[in-house]
């Protein structure tokens, strides 16, 4: 694939990530509780909104309209057309971070990427809270709003700020805890802020210095880890569907089969290290 090509890609994901992002604002507002529909999925605490399922339809019909034919994977929407390894698939996350959303917390994204063969060439994230744009092409660099992005110079693992990320579950969230707990002595601090797309940007700004989390699904990553990769990051995905990347660089025993890890560089070994002691490869 050209740089021409990968370069129209990632401008297609911004032009839907925008739009989508202006009706996830304009349905919610600025203020106040979220006054539209609001269901259940997994749990009680897993919601979706009236918001998530219109976003995912302005996405899906403005695809039909720029790129017919071509396969569609939602959070909310499933699997759309037939995947083959030289053909793109669009995996979009219309509201990443729903709870967020619902309490009118701005820290929410609207994701989109664009893979070949279970891999990320080109996406973008949005906040429609604030407007800012995160995109990423493959060996094109990653921006935000324009800016080039690259992840923190940090060495050492006792000054390594970590996002992470806790699962629907209660006893899955109850196990994480236990090991973000342990992790705690061995680290600056953790922040957990609810969406992992835009957690995943922050590695790449390096407002943080690594992400760690288990149970991610495609959507949360595809557009995120990508972003992550372009600014320099050592990025190590869940392997368990064909076409992603399984170089875990340990066994999944020891890590977790469903461990999303992002991290500068320079920590992303002794991170890594550190995480089966704290109890990572039992969540």
């Amino acid at each position: 694939m050209t740089e021409e090509e990968v370069a129209e890609l990632r401008s297609t994901a911004v032009a839907l990530a925008r739009e989508a992002a202006e009706l996830v604002r304009e349905r919610r507002g600025s203020l106040g509780d979220y006054q539209g529909g609001v269901d259940t999925k997994s749990t009680r605490t897993d919601v979706v909104t009236e918001a998530d399922h219109a976003a995912e339809r302005l996405i899906r019909r403005r695809l039909a309209e720029l790129r017919p034919g071509d396969a569609v994977l939602g959070e909310e929407g499933g699997a759309e057309g037939a995947v083959a390894v030289d053909a793109p698939r669009w995996v979009v996350d219309p509201i990443d971070g729903t709870v967020n959303y619902l309490y009118g917390y701005p820290w929410y994204g609207v994701s989109v990427a664009v893979q070949y063969g279970g891999t990320s060439v080109a996406g973008a994230v949005v906040e429609p809270a604030s407007g800012r744009v995160w995109s990423a092409g493959q060996g094109l660099g990653a921006t935000l709003d324009d800016e080039p992005l690259s992840v923190s110079d940090r060495r050492e693992l006792d000054t390594t700020l970590v996002a992470t990320g806790f699962a629907y579950d209660p006893a899955r969230r109850s196990r994480q805890a236990s090991a973000v707990s342990s992790l705690l002595g061995v680290v600056r601090d953790v922040r957990r802020a609810g969406a992992a797309s835009l957690d995943l940007c922050a590695v790449a700004a390096g407002w943080v210095d690594a992400y760690v989390e288990h149970g991610l699904h495609r959507w949360d990553w595809a557009a995120g880890a990508l972003i992550a990769a372009e600014a320099g990051a050592v990025v190590r995905l869940p392997g368990a569907e064909p076409g992603v990347a399984a170089d875990r660089g340990g066994s999944a025993e020891s890590h977790g089969r469903d461990l999303t890890f992002v991290a500068a560089p320079g920590i992303a070994d002794a991170l890594w290290s550190a995480l089966p002691g704290a109890g990572f490869g039992s969540v």
